[in-house]
């Protein structure tokens, strides 16, 4: 697309056009955009890897979880830091909505489906890594219990994969409620505090770092107790973040630190390095953990009793 062109698709002031070359620098700059040379010499724009992923046809469209992540309701926490450090509210976005962030989502449907729709976008991209990469992971796991599963993206697509696997999704009543299974999927409304589904292997994606370390521990024992009962040894599969990884690249390892100051305004968790990872699984009673970064800023975590 020509400048020109971009300047009659969009509904630009004439007097703010000749801004767009400048805003079109910056882009081009953060790759997210880049410079074709058309016939005639003229400049043209093409999409990159990256702004394709907002475009809402595409399969993996990070749209969903994007929107929110750039929602007044979740930006505006940010300008309260530094009152949030003078007083006693367990979090920034306390501060701003006077509840937390999960009684907030509880709110409505709207609020709900608002955060399900990012989540299950998010959840879309990181199952097919995991499936198309890391399978093996999966190999001897006859039974999974996918822990705060949300409306099931990651599970179907494990079901799908492995048809052989009854695979569970668990959440709260009001999340689960009118989701329907299949041959081998089913939905279960329960707290991951409480009690967990008995099954081979625990699945836990990006719930860990929304919690405090007790509050971790606690799901953490809830999971044990699922994959060990009747004398049954399984093991808890987890997807989430590892900070200070020696081969993290300067950029994703920015992204990592920004995502742990986010868990911080938005909830009481936080993203964690090896050690903290370690430490964490030993207070819930665990042996023995093996940690792979091979889904991009995330990594694959496998405790074991």
């Amino acid at each position: 697309m020509t400048l020109s062109e971009l300047n009659s698709a969009l509904p630009i002031s004439p007097t703010k056009a000749h801004f767009i070359p400048h805003l079109m620098q910056i882009l081009v700059h953060t790759r997210f955009f880049a410079r074709e040379s058309l016939s005639g010499g003229e400049q043209g724009y093409v999409l990159t890897d990256a702004s394709t992923l907002l475009l809402k046809d595409n399969p993996m469209s990070a749209r969903p979880f994007l929107l929110p992540m750039l929602n007044p309701m979740l930006t505006n926490p940010w300008q309260y830091l530094t009152t949030w450090f003078q007083n006693d509210n367990p979090m920034p976005f306390h501060v701003v909505h006077g509840m937390t962030f999960w009684d907030y989502g509880n709110q409505g449907a709207t609020i709900a489906l608002f955060f399900n729709d990012a989540m299950a976008s998010n959840a879309q991209l990181i199952s097919t890594l995991m499936i198309d990469d890391c399978k093996g992971v999966f190999q001897g796991v006859d039974s999974l219990v996918d822990v705060g599963g949300g409306t099931g993206t990651v599970a179907k697509s494990i079901a799908d994969a492995f048809p052989h696997m009854k695979c569970t999704v668990l959440d709260l009543p009001h999340v689960v409620a009118d989701l329907k299974g299949s041959k081998n999927l089913e939905y279960v409304a329960g707290d991951m505090f409480e009690a967990v589904p008995e099954a081979d292997a625990m699945f836990l994606k990006w719930i860990l770092h929304d919690w405090s370390d007790e509050e971790c521990v606690k799901i953490l024992e809830r999971c044990k107790e699922a994959i060990t009962r009747e004398g049954k040894k399984g093991k808890v599969i987890i997807v989430d973040m590892t900070v200070e990884n020696k081969n993290t690249d300067k950029e994703s390892g920015e992204t990592r630190l920004f995502f742990d100051v986010l868990m911080m305004v938005l909830v009481k968790g936080k993203e964690r390095n090896e050690k903290e990872w370690a430490k964490l699984f030993s207070d819930a009673g665990f042996r023995y953990c093996k940690i792979t970064p091979c889904l991009g800023l995330r990594s694959l975590i496998e405790v074991y009793p």
